[in-house]
């Protein structure tokens, strides 16, 4: 099983060589606030507010001292923009008052952030901090259930704990990355590309 996981992996590395976090950030407080925006909105679009959203907040501090209201007015063009202005801003308050300003690098000190789920966190550990997870979103779930990395009716969790088992710990960081770009560029949910697919004779779950 590791050698075609390998297999796997190798291709699509080749495949995107330059897989990388496709959100714009230069510290961890811009990649927490970040990644929280990003929940069922693009990266690109995420990319397009925080720009503006970093230069009035560009700290914990500020953010948690700013009115919701404000806060929406830059980021209404996401969506669940509501939501999210409300988490993040609450996500700065805990930051600051809780964890002196600094995003904590523990698992369970993320989660019990607002707006930190487990994907989120992951996305923190892996991206922030390289220490080594796996985080699946909608792309990393779809690829995994459709190479039979997890059963269809796996949830996130077990999915997660799949392609732990699947790939060596020091491969989770690329292995996230490769799977989720893969995803997003390839093997999409509508029209998947399977007729070029070098995965689909063998590998597939064919539809």
């Amino acid at each position: 099983m590791k050698k075609r996981s390998s297999y796997i992996l190798n291709t699509m590395k080749e495949m995107y060589p330059n897989a990388r976090c496709e959100l714009d950030y230069q510290d961890l407080y811009q990649l927490s606030i970040s990644v929280i925006l990003s929940a069922q909105t693009t990266d690109k679009r995420v990319n397009m507010v925080t720009p503006d959203l970093f230069k009035v907040y560009p700290d914990p501090k500020s953010l948690s001292n700013a009115d919701v209201v404000d806060v929406e007015t830059i980021i209404k063009s996401i969506g669940l923009y509501k939501n999210k202005a409300r988490n993040i801003v609450l996500f700065a308050k805990d930051v600051t008052n809780r964890f002196n300003g600094l995003v904590p690098s523990n698992y369970g000190d993320l989660i019990s952030l607002p707006g930190i789920g487990r994907k989120t966190a992951n996305v923190i550990l892996s991206e922030g901090f390289r220490i080594p997870r796996i985080a699946v979103d909608t792309h990393v779930e779809r690829v995994s259930k459709r190479l039979r990395f997890a059963s269809q009716d796996a949830s996130i969790l077990q999915v997660e704990e799949a392609l732990m088992q699947e790939f060596d710990e020091q491969d989770w960081h690329q292995a996230h990355l490769a799977i989720l770009f893969f995803g997003r560029y390839f093997c999409l949910a509508k029209n998947p590309n399977c007729d070029i697919c070098p995965f689909y004779k063998k590998e597939c779950i064919k539809k």
